[in-house]
């Protein structure tokens, strides 16, 4: 019997279909043209990294609810975050939020060594089963906390909108390493990214964008982006 999207499966032939859909409507029509992003991207099975009743639209132009009040980003905001991170091969790489390992799959495949952060123990437990590159270490505790103790990283990336970064996350950054993230601006989600200089770090916008949102990121009183 053939497999049924009202069961919420797909089959191997319209997941790939699907991916390719997504690359050629949302990723290269929005700046997302890089070779080995756009080749990842193409790679994951987005579909295995969210609830198996939502499998039929995981590759939507939208966030994916994921229960515990988290979502998986819509693909354009992961294919913009992964090229303005600009990683190549061997980078140690701190996914924060990495949630059911979508993003840490594109980056294990783009050669970086990932450390992916996550406090949620289901999505944890269900990242574990569909990101199985040995390139990706998973880490429980506080996202805002980074991963004190595992050295430096030559990338982070923040996968939701916070209000305000921390400064325990910029202090696990290398000098002349970059962040990429999502900053809530009111109601409105700006993508930024920055580089240490000098140890510290100005992070600048370049995309508006639906991002969603991250736990535990409360901006201190009077900050202002």
């Amino acid at each position: 019997m053939a497999t049924k999207l009202s069961e919420a499966k797909l089959n191997e032939a319209s997941a790939a279909e699907m991916r390719a859909a997504m690359i050629d409507s949302q990723l290269r029509t929005n700046d997302v043209i890089d070779p080995a992003v756009v080749g990842a991207m193409g790679a994951v099975a987005r579909e295995a990294h969210v609830p198996p009743a939502l499998a039929s639209v995981a590759y939507m132009d939208r966030a994916i609810p994921l229960g515990s009040g988290r979502a998986l980003n819509p693909p354009l905001v992961t294919g913009r975050l992964l090229v303005a991170a600009a990683i190549r091969p061997g980078m140690r790489v701190l996914l924060v939020g990495a949630a059911t390992g979508y993003t840490a799959a594109c980056l294990a495949l783009l050669g970086a060594e990932v450390e992916a952060l996550e406090e949620e123990t289901g999505l944890i437990e269900m990242a574990k089963l569909a990101a199985t590159n040995p390139a990706i270490r998973w880490t429980q505790g506080p996202l805002a906390a980074g991963t004190p103790g595992k050295g430096l990283f030559d990338r982070i990336i923040v996968e939701g909108a916070i209000e305000a970064l921390p400064a325990a996350l910029a202090d696990q950054l290398v000098e002349g390493g970059r962040i990429v993230a999502a900053l809530r601006d009111g109601s409105v989600s700006r993508l930024v990214q920055g580089v240490k200089t000098g140890g510290t770090i100005v992070l600048r916008p370049f995309a508006d964008m639906d991002v969603a949102p991250l736990p535990g990121f409360a901006a201190p009183k009077g900050f202002q982006f």
